[in-house]
């Protein structure tokens, strides 16, 4: 019972953010022109001082297992690239294909991360957690950027991929957070309180515009995407890597952030990339809303059984 309260305590907020967003939506407060350009600003700025914060705040003085590490980022790969073979046999959309892709590797890791590992290991465990994530959440938006460049519509164009990877804002403010941490900068107190305050901003207010955005009319059209992006993301992923991480050895905080980066799901900040790459946004929603709904049952059942095991 704790461990689905924690994942009921994780899930339950987004969805109120996510049902206000609808609400004021319903009752006229906002128009569909001022959600886009909500989104715009946030794709182009909040989102990008989240991650940006996320990663220049990561510890280092963290002992962190280099297996454990090369396990993680080589698991990424394999889901992109399993995901993308299976997505371009079942469905036959482009701009569907690159939402789908994205759905089933890209994670809500910041968000779910840090709260269940803590929760089940304390505040002291964080580290491990914190260093992944810095790795990892540059690496969901340098995959997601390269998968909807290609499936964006036309001739495939290397030099407009490249040129897209390079000026994407959230590659762009990970890349600098890394940077600014191996070098040991520090920010003055007043700029790094106000890039950390004007960060929070970001996760409501995506899920706020996510729900102002979603339609449930719309559901029975995808109804065949959204169970193949759900059962990817939720089932299939973990199902095959988990096994395979806890025979490589791993087990306590190091399987359980594995499991949360695998199992976790999809990340809401991918909704607002598919809306301003032209891809098909009203899905990309929608998964975000059913893998964050299911997620609640899913994550409950993983932290269940390891813990039943002994494995974490």
């Amino acid at each position: 019972m704790k461990n689905f309260i924690l994942s009921f305590n994780v899930v339950v907020p987004l969805f109120i953010n996510i049902m206000f967003g609808y609400f004021i939506k319903k009752l006229k407060l906002i128009d569909t022109h001022t959600l886009k350009v909500m989104n715009s600003v946030t794709f182009k700025t909040f989102l990008p001082l989240l991650l940006f914060y996320n990663v220049y705040k990561t510890r280092l003085d963290e002992a962190i297992n280099a297996k454990f590490i090369i396990f993680a980022l080589v698991s990424i790969f394999l889901v992109c690239i399993l995901a993308t073979i299976i997505i371009l046999i079942i469905e036959k959309e482009n701009k569907r294909r690159g939402v789908l892709i994205q759905a089933i590797f890209r994670s809500n890791f910041v968000l779910f991360g840090l709260p269940v590992i803590t929760s089940l290991f304390g505040d002291e465990s964080a580290g491990v957690t914190s260093m992944l994530i810095a790795i990892i959440v540059p690496i969901f938006n340098f995959l997601a950027v390269i998968v909807l460049e290609i499936f964006r519509g036309g001739e495939i164009d290397v030099k407009k991929i490249m040129q897209g990877i390079i000026t994407n804002p959230l590659i762009l403010s990970s890349v600098f957070g890394l940077i600014l941490l191996f070098a040991g900068v520090k920010l003055p107190y007043f700029l790094e309180k106000s890039i950390n305050d004007i960060s929070k901003i970001a996760t409501p207010l995506a899920l706020i515009i996510l729900g102002g955005s979603f339609e449930f009319d719309e559901i029975a059209h995808n109804i065949r995407q959204i169970a193949i992006g759900v059962f990817g993301k939720l089932i299939a992923v973990p199902i095959i890597f988990v096994p395979i991480a806890i025979n490589v050895g791993f087990r306590n905080i190091e399987l359980a952030t594995l499991i949360i980066m695998l199992a976790a799901p999809t990340a809401v900040s991918s909704f607002t990339m598919a809306e301003q790459m032209e891809a098909d946004g009203e899905l990309a929603g929608q998964l975000v809303v059913f893998t964050s709904a299911i997620s609640v049952f899913t994550i409950f059942i993983w932290i269940f059984i390891m813990k039943e095991l002994g494995y974490i």
